[in-house]
């Protein structure tokens, strides 16, 4: 009768939120993500139980939409959208990163800013949670046209951030360029020098490694999940998704480790390269990257021994260890399946929600050890609170401190997914550990604060 009534609560809870935010495919998936594994948490935890935790978790304390007009090169105006979701603040300022994308719609920033809302909470740091960004696409614009963008959009942004309010960062679209124009309107207006934004140039109050962090993290998580089945990176085969900033970290990392890095991939395919990803070849990521036309091809043409795969994705390879670091939705239930039929042994997400559910499930029903990305990629916001922290003391570390500073909230992560999530028959549910984990500082928190 009690597993009834758990399961009526999941069912009544996830219809209320689809009743509340039709039409927002992703923001639904990640909340019911969370709501199978934390309401049973919630209903045999008295102190959280009829408290609406959740439900206030899952809806924003603030949702900013506005116009962004600005001018192109040849003198036309043009007119976008702008979004900054603040979804909570019961630990820390509103923090999460500003993402210029076609995609850029509602439903994907507030998914992304709840998952930030856990991912912050991760990490140990005191940052709520946060998203924003618009549906402005920087391919093929000019440097002048970004920074005519950049500039109208902090013209309204700026009105509802802060050092002690909301500290964005960058996302995908959102680099180091982006970055500082967007810091130098900032001031602009402002007049004042703060440490309002994350991922600045290291002229400007940035952290050393700051754009190695995710990938560096997402490895360093790996290794952890690696140590509870008695191995580790070296040796190991690894398949990769994307080619920007987080995959170039996590290739960097594991080829540090001693491990070897098969496939890369692009919207136009994925790359197989047998020889491995390293040396020069992470070098020349970095050009990809930079190149602005989304190519993994390209990487073939420079090495011709590796292959192209067009129109693929990389989960068809076979390798130990999957990381997918691409973007949201990208592995689905048949690339799980032939993972596993391919022996994988762990797959640890770098991009935020990756994988769709059916892929999760069919991972844990196989004991694969699986992590969330809330989890495993925390290691870009944790470095992101390390820079807001070297901007409070004018001080900047070196790059082996932040590294430092960045593995220890890796591994206590871990620690804390791994105590929230092993099962009785050891294997850890790294899903169940994170949404927990991640909720227990939040909901306690909220708790102290009163209905707020």
């Amino acid at each position: 009768m009690e597993q009834y009534n758990v399961e009526q609560k999941i069912q009544d809870f996830i219809a209320d939120i689809e009743a509340r935010n039709p039409n927002e495919p992703e923001f639904l998936q990640a909340v019911k993500e969370v709501a199978v594994t934390v309401i049973p948490f919630i209903a045999a935890h008295s102190q959280y139980d009829g408290k609406k935790l959740l439900e206030r978790m899952a809806e924003p304390e603030r949702t900013i939409i506005f116009r962004v007009p600005w001018v192109d090169d040849s003198g036309e105006i043009q007119v976008n959208r702008g979004f900054r979701i603040q979804m909570n603040s019961a630990i820390g300022p509103y923090k999460g990163g500003i993402r210029f994308h076609p995609t850029v719609n509602l439903s994907v920033l507030k998914f992304l800013a709840f998952e930030q809302t856990f991912k912050n909470s991760l990490t140990t740091l005191p940052m709520g949670g946060g998203k924003g960004g618009a549906d402005f696409d920087p391919q093929g614009k000019s440097d002048m046209e970004i920074m005519r963008f950049c500039q109208a959009f902090m013209t309204e942004l700026c009105k509802h951030i802060g050092p002690e309010t909301d500290v964005p960062a960058g996302d995908i679209g959102v680099g180091a360029r982006e970055i500082g124009y967007l810091f130098g309107q900032y001031k602009k207006i402002r007049n004042e020098f703060t440490g309002v934004l994350t991922g600045k140039g290291l002229a400007y109050g940035g952290s050393l490694i700051r754009p190695e962090a995710t990938g560096y993290g997402v490895v360093y998580f790996c290794e952890q999940m690696l140590k509870t089945i008695g191995q580790d990176i070296k040796g190991k085969t690894f398949a990769v998704s994307g080619f920007g900033n987080v995959a170039w970290g996590v290739v960097k990392k594991v080829t540090e480790l001693g491990g070897k890095v098969l496939t890369i991939s692009g919207p136009d395919g994925y790359i197989y390269d047998e020889d491995g990803i390293s040396g020069d070849k992470i070098d020349y990521l970095l050009q990809l990257r930079a190149s602005g036309n989304n190519r993994a091809e390209d990487y073939a043409t420079k090495y011709p021994s590796a292959k192209f795969f067009a129109g693929k994705r990389p989960w068809e390879v076979k390798c130990d260890v999957a990381i997918p670091a691409a973007t949201q939705n990208e592995l689905f239930l048949e690339d799980a399946e032939m993972l596993v039929a391919n022996g994988v042994i762990c797959v640890t997400e770098a991009a935020n929600m990756p994988s769709t559910l059916d892929a999760i499930n069919y991972f844990l029903d196989n004991k694969v050890l699986f992590s969330p990305g809330k989890a495993s990629n925390a290691g870009g916001v944790a470095t992101s609170g390390l820079e807001m922290t070297q901007n409070s003391i004018r001080l900047n570390w070196s790059s082996e401190e932040v590294d430092m500073r960045l593995k220890e909230i890796m591994i206590g992560i871990h620690k804390a997914c791994s105590d929230y999530g092993k099962d009785k028959d050891g294997y850890v549910n790294y899903v169940k550990g994170a949404n927990i984990a991640g909720f227990v500082k939040v909901a306690e928190a909220m708790l102290a604060q009163g209905v707020v």
